[in-house]
């Protein structure tokens, strides 16, 4: 009982896309970091990974989706409009930034309803 909590597709997903929302905000934070760098490249993940999560999330395999792993990628749509280079907008960054925190907070609350799932199944009480 306690296992099928853990290792149903959903939880694995919204666990995956928790990991995935960590390393974006790792990417956000070094894209701000860099907005004045000389040919610094905007980072996010991989296009290549999300594709992989959707379609992993679509079959519903658990160890698919769990075998995913995330990674950074240069952002070849990022464009540099500036001269010396550097394809970071600040603009955007901050909307990324708080799109993926609104991400997390959804994510963080798929894998704490699990959690209190399994309280309930110990003490009877939510």
């Amino acid at each position: 009982m306690i296992d099928a909590l853990f290792t149903g597709s959903d939880y694995v997903a919204a666990k995956k896309m928790l990991d995935v929302t960590i390393l974006r905000q790792q990417a956000i934070a070094s894209n701000l970091a860099n907005v004045e760098t000389p040919n610094y490249k905007r980072l996010e993940v991989s296009p290549a990974f999300e594709a992989q999560l959707r379609q992993a999330v679509a079959s519903q395999n658990p160890a698919e989706i769990a075998s995913l792993q995330p990674e950074l990628a240069v952002d070849a749509s990022a464009i540099s409009g500036r001269s010396d280079g550097n394809t970071v907008q600040l603009e955007t960054e901050m909307l990324k930034l708080n799109q993926n925190t609104v991400e997390s907070a959804l994510e963080t609350q798929l894998v704490s309803n699990s959690l209190a799932t399994l309280r309930l199944a110990i003490t009877g009480k939510s």
